[in-house]
C-alpha cells in the first residue's frame, strides 16, 4: 500500500500524538517496561494490518491499548503455557473501550505514575532522567546521549539497567503520597527541564527546535502545577512558558537562530509573557522558591522590555546574585558576567569572564570564549 494512503497516515499521526499515553497505561495494565514496548510495537503493527481493512476505530487509542494489552497477554501464555486465564478472561483482553481506558483524566493520571516511576530514588539520578526521556517523551537514545555528552551504548545500558532496578525492586508503579512528593519533585523538575530545553533547541534533526518536545514538556508542567502546586513547580512552568514566548522570533527564514537582543520583539507571544509573569509572581509571593522560578524572573525582565536598550539590567544582575546563591555554578557566573557588562560596562564583564577561565573553569565551554570576544570587541582590544 503507498506510503501516502490515508489511514497509514492516520496510524502515523497516532503514533506521534499518542504513542507514549497508550505506553504508560501498557505499563500499567502489564506491570513491566519491555513487555509494554514489545505490546505497544505490536499494537501499531496491528493497526497498520486492520484499519485499512476495517476503518479507523472511533477511540484509536483505546482500541491500541486493547489490542497491545491482548498480545502481550498472548505472547505470554504461548511463551510461558500461561493457560490459567479462562474464557471470561479472554473475552476480557479483547474488549476495545472499557471506560478507564478512555477517561482522559485516568490516561494523564498514568503518564504520570510513569514520570514518577521512573523518577523513582532508588534510580541514579542520571537513570531517572535517561529514563524518562526515553520512556514518557520518547526522545531517541541518540537524542539523550548528545543531552548528557554521553557515548549512546553508554546510554542505551544505563536505561537498561534502570529498568531492570525498576523490575527486581518492584518499585510501584504509582503516583506518590503528598508527603513522598516533595522528597520526589526535584528530580522530576529536573527532567521536564531537560525535555523542554531538547525542543526548545534541538540537540539533533533538521530544526533547531522541536515544537512537539516543548509543547510536552509545558504540557507535563501544567500537569504537575496541578498535583503539586509547589513554588518551584509554578516556576519552572512560568519558565518554559517565557522561553517558548519567544519561539517565533527565534530564528530566520533560513533557520538561523537570532539573538535576543535581535529579535523582533512583536513576534513574541504576549498572552505567554502574560501568564509566565503571573506565575513567576505566584512563586516568588511563597518566599519558597529555588532556582527555577529566579530563572523565570529573569526572562520576565527580558520579556517586560520594550527592545533590548530598555532591558532592566540592574535587576537581572541582582536576580544572578540571588541565583548564584541558590545554585552556584560556572555557567551562572558567566551569565552574571555578562549582564554585569551590559549594567557596569565591558571592562567589568570582562574581567568577571578572565577570572572564571583563570581558574580553569569553562575552558571548554564556546560561549565563555564568545562572550570574552565579544566584550574585547566592544572595547577595541581586537588583535
Amino acid at each position: 500500500m503507498p506510503a501516502t494512503d490515508p489511514v497509514h497516515e492516520t496510524v502515523n499521526a497516532v503514533y506521534l500524538s499518542d504513542s507514549r499515553q497508550v505506553l504508560a497505561t501498557l505499563i500499567r495494565l502489564l506491570g513491566d517496561f519491555d513487555v509494554a514496548e514489545e505490546a505497544l510495537h505490536d499494537a501499531f503493527r496491528a493497526a497498520l494490518e486492520q484499519w485499512p481493512r476495517d476503518g479507523v476505530p472511533a477511540n484509536p487509542r483505546a482500541w491500541l491499548v486493547s489490542a497491545g494489552r491482548f498480545k502481550a497477554i498472548d505472547g505470554i501464555r504461548r511463551r510461558k503455557r500461561f493457560d490459567q486465564l479462562d474464557e471470561e478472561s479472554n473475552a476480557d483482553v479483547a474488549v476495545v473501550d472499557p471506560p478507564e481506558w478512555t477517561d482522559e483524566e485516568s490516561v494523564e493520571d498514568d503518564r504520570l505514575r510513569l514520570i514518577f516511576t521512573c523518577c523513582h530514588p532508588a534510580l541514579a539520578p542520571d537513570a531517572q532522567v535517561a529514563l524518562t526521556l526515553r520512556e514518557v517523551c520518547g526522545l531517541t537514545t541518540e537524542e539523550i546521549a548528545r543531552a548528557f555528552l554521553t557515548p549512546a551504548p553508554t546510554l542505551a545500558q544505563r536505561i537498561v539497567r534502570a529498568k531492570g532496578k525498576i523490575r527486581d525492586a518492584n518499585i510501584p508503579y504509582q503516583v506518590p503520597t503528598q508527603a513522598e512528593l516533595p522528597d520526589r519533585l526535584d528530580a522530576v523538575l529536573r527532567v521536564i527541564y531537560l525535555v523542554f530545553n531538547e525542543g526548545y533547541a534541538a540537540s539533533s534533526g533538521a530544526s533547531v527546535m522541536r515544537l512537539d518536545l516543548s509543547g510536552e514538556a509545558i504540557r507535563l508542567g501544567r500537569l504537575l502545577v496541578e498535583l503539586l502546586p509547589e513554588p518551584e513547580a509554578i516556576g519552572l512552568l512560568a519558565l518554559m512558558l517565557l522561553q517558548e514566548s519567544r519561539r517565533a522570533a527565534r530564528t530566520s527564514a533560513d533557520g538561523e537562530v537570532i539573538l535576543l537582543d535581535d529579535q523582533n520583539r512583536s513576534l513574541w507571544d504576549r498572552p505567554q509573557i502574560a501568564e509566565g509573569i503571573r506565575l513567576v509572581e505566584q512563586a516568588l509571593a511563597s518566599r519558597r522558591f529555588g532556582p527555577y522560578t529566579i530563572q523565570a524572573a529573569i526572562a520576565g525582565v527580558h520579556a517586560e522590555a520594550p527592545e533590548a536598550a530598555a532591558t532592566d539590567w540592574a535587576a537581572i544582575v541582582g536576580l544572578y546574585d540571588a541565583l548564584a546563591r541558590a545554585d552556584s555554578s560556572p555557567v551562572i557566573e558567566l551569565n552574571r558576567a555578562v549582564a554585569v557588562a551590559m549594567r557596569d560596562g565591558p571592562a567589568a564583564g570582562l574581567a568577571l569572564i578572565d577570572a572564571i577561565l583563570g581558574r580553569g573553569d569553562l575552558g571548554d565551554y564556546r560561549l565563555a570564549h564568545a562572550a570574552r570576544a565579544e566584550l574585547c570587541r566592544r572595547l577595541g582590544k581586537v588583535p
